[in-house]
């Protein structure tokens, strides 16, 4: 759990090092969240998912990664609360009884 702490620190010193934290406000960061999202879709645009270049993958996800990491320090919110958070809401919508091994969304079970 330490692990993404360790992550925004790093993440932190080497934007700092750069003096880039004047550009990463929460409206670009989040801009940049969803660019980064869009090269990764475009990896597996018109192939298969077995054909997309994995170390494209690997860079594209890092980047995703790290702009939503950022973004998080930003709000002072902790990775592991908001996650473990959201899959909580999620059970309470997906009941196992109702979701499981169907894609149908919650509103519709």
């Amino acid at each position: 759990m330490e692990n993404w702490k360790k992550l925004q620190d790093a993440l932190i010193a080497f934007r700092n090092e750069r003096d880039w934290e004047q550009f990463h406000n929460p409206k670009d960061l989040a801009l940049a969240l969803s660019i980064e999202a869009a090269e990764l879709n475009e990896l597996f645009l018109w192939k298969k998912a077995n054909e997309a270049n994995p170390e494209k993958i690997r860079e594209e996800l890092a980047d995703v990664f790290a702009y939503a990491i950022l973004l998080a320090e930003k709000y002072d919110l902790d990775i592991n609360e908001i996650v473990l958070d959201k899959i909580k809401r999620n059970g309470e919508k997906y009941p196992v009884d109702k979701a499981k091994g169907t894609a149908t969304k919650y509103t519709d079970l």
